[in-house]
Order: structure tokens, then C-alpha cells, then sequence
């Protein structure tokens, strides 16, 4: 029975090493990255809303939420629903998207980073960096003072600031994959393999202790 123990655990080890190696090198990733820079927070600013509220005319229905935004200059309604947002003036009229030149403003206002080029993005895929975000999307590039580049992505509705991704966000989701054992979507934690090898490691753990044990004992 000893034997079999010390075979089983020994080839189970094995098989856990990678993965618990891959689990402790993200781990420490996680300790030494502030998830606030990973997310570009560090980059953004807040710009005041100055509204007055009795010059919206509008009457909103059947909404789940309601919220002020800014876009550029301008306030507006953002109305959320079941099938989406809608984004409405003081006269309760829809915006317009906005134009190319003024996503790079809102880069411009929002952030402190230098716009450099900005693109339309209108399919998702997955693992993509814009994940969960409503499309389309306006995607700036841009740098900071060290020229440092980033991927703003723009609410081309809203002029709102949606998502900043950098080399240090795409190591930091590299490794969340890695860790959660989702590779692809990098989204479930819940997945087979990361059970099955939560489980083994459970096991290599446990027999690693009673062989200990009875090894002493022998």
C-alpha cells in the first residue's frame, strides 16, 4: 500500500509540477503589479459634469438605469435597457457617432496621453482586450510622457473612456489565463482542467504528507 502511495504520488507530482510552477509564477506577478496600473488608471482624468437637469426634456421609460455622462462638452443621458444603451441630447433626440478626430479629443480630455492614430472597431473576438464592451468601439493609440504606448478605447457614443490596454494589462491577462487554466477567453474559472488539477494537487499534497509520516514511523 506504502508503495503504491509513493508511485502514485510521485507520478501525480509530476503531472502538477507545471501547473503549480504556473500558478506560483503569476501569483507573484499579481503581488508586484498594482491592478490600478494594469487597468491605466493611473492615466486617466476625471472631468466634472455640469448640467441642468430641468432643460432635459425627455421622458424615459422601461429604463434599468439612467446616468449623466459627458461627452466632450456636452452632457447627455445615457439610458440603459435590456437590448442596450441609449444615448439621448437635452431634447431626448439620439447622438450622433462621434467622428474619428473626436475620439482623439476625448483621448486628448480624458487622459493624459498624446494621441497618436485611432481606428474603428466593430467585431469581437475572443481575448480580446475590449472584452464585454459594447461595440463598436473607437480604438486611439496613444503614449505617455515616456512613450509608453496604450490602446484607449472610446465609447464612440458617449466619448467615455471604456478601457485602457497596455503591455503590462496583456502580460497581466497572459497570466490570468495561465493561472485560471482558460486560455483562450481567459474568463472561466470554473473550467474542468482547473478542477481536475486543483484536485490533483489536493492529492499530491495530501499523500506528500502521509508518506512523510509514515516514512518517520518505518
Amino acid at each position: 500500500m506504502r508503495k503504491l502511495l509513493r508511485t502514485s504520488h510521485r507520478y501525480i507530482s509530476l503531472l502538477v509540477s507545471i501547473q503549480l510552477l504556473l500558478w506560483t509564477a503569476s501569483g507573484l506577478f499579481f503581488a508586484f503589479n498594482k491592478i490600478q496600473d494594469v487597468r491605466g488608471e493611473h492615466v486617466v482624468e476625471r472631468q466634472p459634469i455640469s448640467a441642468d437637469l430641468s432643460a432635459f426634456s425627455s421622458m424615459i421609460t422601461d429604463a434599468q438605469r439612467v446616468r449623466l455622462a459627458r461627452r466632450l462638452d456636452q452632457p447627455i443621458v445615457v439610458v440603459t435597457r435590456e437590448g442596450g444603451n441609449d444615448y439621448l441630447d437635452k431634447a431626448g433626440l439620439s447622438v450622433a457617432m462621434l467622428e474619428p478626430d473626436q475620439a482623439l479629443k476625448a483621448v486628448n480630455l480624458f487622459t493624459t496621453l498624446t494621441p497618436l492614430n485611432v481606428e474603428t472597431v466593430t467585431e469581437q473576438a475572443p481575448g480580446d482586450e475590449f472584452r464585454g464592451r459594447e461595440l463598436p468601439l473607437y480604438r486611439v493609440i496613444a503614449v505617455d510622457e515616456s512613450e509608453t504606448e496604450y490602446n484607449v478605447y472610446i465609447n464612440p457614443y458617449s466619448s467615455e473612456v471604456v478601457a485602457i490596454r497596455s503591455l503590462q494589462w496583456r502580460i497581466w491577462d497572459l497570466m490570468w489565463g495561465l493561472h485560471i487554466m482558460d486560455w483562450q477567453a481567459r474568463e472561466n474559472m470554473n473550467n474542468w482542467l482547473m478542477k481536475v488539477f486543483s484536485v490533483l494537487a489536493l492529492i499530491s499534497a495530501i499523500t506528500g504528507i502521509w508518506l512523510f509520516f509514515a516514512v518517520r514511523r518505518g
